[in-house]
């Protein structure tokens, strides 16, 4: 009994003597481990911050710009060179039909860049703690992936107009800047903006063109920025000129030209500006440029980016056509006829101060007018003194004084106050001034006189013969008129002003034929 006593003891003795001893700290020690968080959030914990780095760096795709192809392979024995296209693939998949069994391989392609970056927001921060849950890398990296995109160091431009902004992304800011150069030299012109630059253009001695001053209308501003990989990022000028100058919709179709065809019909049938033909079309100089029939050109719409400015001094030697005068004879019957004066187009000496923007004339202020050539106006004598309300189909008026220049014409264009593609439906007749006169084109009635919000101030004449015609903008209408007031060829009707949708003084001049608003172009009258 005595000895399993002493037993007995010795292991209380044993067991007191372990947890005395016992060194505790290694049970009381905590782990060193790494929360991973993406703005603020956890989104796990994992044992090691380089192995999550390299993880990265190895299944991240290091292309910008990137793009997808499929491409489909017999699997042959041996084949060394599919193995190699095997282990170069995104994606692979195998499968078997009745050639055998093959591959399909997803690759991609873009542009490489050596260093990709984690998201903005993403911290990994070293942990003490006795929890064990630990995530494996491959879970951090999908929940990364799921919520935010990785990231290339490069350059954020912001382009900002009124309250909107667009941002272009670029890899250097030199890019940028040899962009929008580009895109000066489309609409200005490559001599001119290097003379305009090296002042160096020649000075006007008789007419010619001077340009002022260059610049683009929208601010912008730049900085260095972590870019995510899957927006545009541009590595060439070439790429980003082309999108400052079209944008993201790029199509280019071709046309063949018909028999006749001239460059502003082959515009007007596709639905493009002249401007924006001969951009797309650099070999034609100019709209009157002959073309044989058969030869395939570009047809391509503009969508420029931004807005180039040129402020220009512009003198012109312009046509003064003659006008033609009646009188009336109350001794000769009506219908009767006779030319007693022939008339001679004078010619006059304009200058004006020009606002292009993109190529389109906004506002042409004028400056001055030299006669060189006095006009002589042709003179007829009718029979019956009356004036009919009926416009006399076989000669019509010009609407406004001389020295005009006609900033924007019949057809397709980028409308300068909405920035849309849109059909313009007449003339726009700039260059005489604000308040110079505005003359009725031919006899008949106003049915019309009112302000509208995109013709401003505005009259239409219906001529009685199948024909009418609108004349928008004006400053104000001459006085004695109203609607139903008859009015002759050539009379006096209103002044040129800038109201309604418009960016500067000029007259809109349209011409219906067959109903209201059944509009032609206004060159088929004259």
């Amino acid at each position: 009994m005595k000895k399993y006593l002493k037993i007995f003891i010795s292991i209380i003795v044993i067991v007191i003597f372990y947890f005395l001893f016992y060194d505790y700290s290694k049970v009381n020690t905590p782990n060193e481990y790494y929360n991973v968080y993406l703005d603020g959030k956890l989104l796990g914990t994992i044992l090691s911050k380089e192995e999550l780095e390299k993880h990265i760096d190895e299944v991240t795709s290091h292309y910008i710009n990137a793009t997808t192809k499929k491409e489909k392979y017999y699997i042959k024995d041996n084949d060394e060179e599919l193995n190699y296209k095997i282990s170069q693939a995104k994606e692979v998949e195998y499968g078997e039909d009745k050639k055998g069994k093959y591959v399909n391989l997803t690759f991609e392609e873009g542009d490489y860049v050596e260093t990709i970056n984690t998201p903005s927001g993403l911290k990994v921060e070293k942990v003490l703690t006795f929890k064990g849950n630990i995530n494996s890398v491959e879970e951090i990296y999908e929940k990364i992936q799921d919520l935010k995109p990785f990231t290339v160091k490069g350059y954020q431009f912001t382009i900002k107009k009124d309250k909107e902004s667009k941002y272009v992304y670029v890899m250097d800011p030199e890019i940028f800047e040899k962009a929008v150069n580009s895109l000066i030299e489309t609409y200005v012109g490559v001599e001119e903006y290097k003379n305009y630059l090296n002042d160096t253009q020649k000075e006007i001695e008789t007419t010619g063109t001077i340009i002022e001053n260059v610049y683009i209308d929208e601010e912008i501003t730049v900085k260095e920025k972590q870019i995510p990989v899957n927006a545009t990022i541009y590595e060439n000028e070439l790429d980003l000129a082309q999108f400052l100058l079209f944008g993201k919709k790029t199509k280019t179709n071709t046309y063949s030209v018909l028999e006749n065809e001239m460059i502003d019909d082959i515009a007007l049938k596709n639905k493009i500006s002249v401007k924006e033909f001969l951009i797309s079309n650099p070999d034609f100089r100019n709209e009157n440029t002959l073309i044989k029939p058969g030869t395939k050109v570009n047809i391509k719409e503009t969508n420029p980016q931004l807005s180039v400015v040129t402020e220009q001094f512009v003198v012109e030697d312009k046509v003064n056509e003659y006008k033609t005068k009646y009188k009336y004879d109350d001794n000769e019957y009506v219908g009767y006829y006779e030319v007693i004066q022939e008339g001679e187009d004078g010619l006059e000496r304009v200058s004006q101060r020009e606002k292009v923007v993109n190529g389109l004339s906004v506002y042409v202020e004028p400056k001055g007018k030299e006669i060189l050539k006095q006009s002589v106006d042709k003179i007829v004598v009718k029979g019956d003194k009356y004036v009919p309300n009926v416009g006399d189909l076989s000669y019509w008026a010009w609407p406004s004084e001389s020295g005009y220049t006609n900033t924007d014409g019949w057809g397709w264009r980028i409308h300068p106050i909405t920035g849309e593609r849109s059909f313009h439906y007449g003339l726009d007749i700039a260059g005489t001034g604000y308040n110079s006169d505005i003359y009725a084109a031919n006899n008949g009635t106003i049915i019309t006189m009112v302000y509208r919000y995109d013709f401003g101030n505005y009259i239409v004449i219906d001529h009685n013969n199948g024909y009418y015609t609108l004349y928008g903008h004006m400053t104000r209408f001459a006085p004695g008129l109203s609607v139903g007031s008859t009015v002759e060829r050539g009379q006096l009707i209103g002044y040129v002003g800038s109201t309604g949708w418009s960016t500067g003084p000029h007259i809109h001049f349209e011409v219906w034929h067959g109903c209201k608003f059944c509009r032609i172009s206004p060159w088929s009258i004259y």
